[in-house]
């Protein structure tokens, strides 16, 4: 797989010529949302995006943890460091980690060769990712970002949803 990378990049370096760009986002916001490859190629252009242009966040389910997550330590770059005056969480219907159970997780790490001892004490659903309802979820990510310290109060943070077949967004309304 790796030399397919390369050669397509060699391809892609000889074919095309970019101006530099600005490593601060001309549209000033940034976007945390999933992983899904499905999402690739389909969540830009949805939301009328292009390089450039916002802070492109991504993790598993789109969630957050604490307040030392990898996404709040970017969501703090981003808005205090790079210029992004707006947060918008955008998850999606059909996502991998909806239904995730500690015990699928558990199963799959050590079927993978992870050892168990090294699994024991750790809450896997929360730390992948998982969770039950999408929407919860994006509400629940929204109200860590909010109430994150790391993170100015003059942030809005905006909850949407996108419909995984379509691509039509719905704005959640938030707690």
């Amino acid at each position: 797989m790796l030399n397919e990378i390369l050669a397509a990049n060699k391809k892609f370096v000889s074919e095309n010529k970019f101006e530099p760009l600005s490593h601060h986002p001309e549209k000033s916001f940034a976007v945390v949302t999933c992983m899904d490859t499905r999402l690739v190629d389909f969540l830009e252009p949805a939301l009328g995006i292009g390089r450039g242009e916002v802070k492109m966040i991504k993790n598993a389910g789109n969630t957050v943890i604490d307040d030392h997550s990898d996404i709040i330590k970017s969501l703090a770059a981003a808005t205090c460091l790079l210029g992004c005056k707006e947060v918008m969480v955008i998850g999606h219907t059909h996502c991998g980690m909806a239904g995730t159970t500690d015990e699928k997780v558990r199963n799959a790490m050590i079927a993978a060769g992870i050892s168990a001892e090294d699994l024991e004490g750790i809450d896997l659903k929360s730390w992948i990712g998982g969770f039950d309802d999408e929407e919860e979820n994006i509400q629940e990510t929204v109200q860590k970002i909010r109430n994150s310290k790391f993170i100015p109060k003059n942030v809005p943070i905006h909850a949407l949803i996108m419909d995984i077949d379509t691509g039509a967004l719905m704005h959640l309304k938030t707690i």
